[in-house]
């Protein structure tokens, strides 16, 4: 995936006859992945969006070109993904996931500790998955400003101070 695309969102599968789609919106504000078309999909496909309604969880959408529950079911799972220059830019302290995703982290004392291979969040706030060669399970490092006081993305790195324990 191009360095200029940043996930959105993701579908889950249509909703109704029609070909509209589930989405779940990855962005601050839910409904702004309405002002981000077009989206595109990891395989480059594109489409205009159209937000229908609120769901749980998420929206009812209408993808250009998506006309039949089969079509809408066939996206289930599929990432939608927008132009970074359309996005907004960010406070200093803020970051987009894909910015966070392969950087090196090292402790307060240099030292390397592994590197993030995904963001997550579980509905408490956001979790860096850190994996290395001397982890034997990916470690799980809380993304606040006590455990990750350092975000440097022109070096490629994150300094943590984890919890005690969580690295042995």
């Amino acid at each position: 995936m191009s360095d200029d695309l940043i996930c959105v969102g993701s579908l889950g599968g249509s909703f109704g006859v029609r070909g509209d789609v589930r989405l779940k919106s990855f962005c601050a504000e839910p409904s702004d992945i309405a002002n981000y078309n077009p989206l595109t999909l990891e395989n480059g496909r594109s489409f205009s969006m159209t937000l229908l309604g609120p769901l749980k969880n998420g929206y009812s959408v209408r993808l250009s070109g998506i006309t039949s529950k089969e079509e809408a079911d066939a996206l289930s799972g599929e990432k939608l993904y927008a132009r970074r220059d359309q996005l907004p830019a960010l406070p200093d302290d803020e970051f987009y996931h894909a910015d966070l995703e392969g950087l090196e982290v090292v402790d307060t004392g240099g030292t390397v500790l592994g590197t993030v291979k995904t963001v997550q969040n579980h509905g408490a706030g956001d979790l860096l998955e850190v994996i290395g060669p001397n982890i034997k399970t990916a470690v799980l490092l809380p993304f606040t400003l006590a455990a990750v006081p350092t975000v440097d993305l022109k070096a490629k790195r994150i300094v943590t101070d984890p919890p005690e324990g969580l690295f042995e």
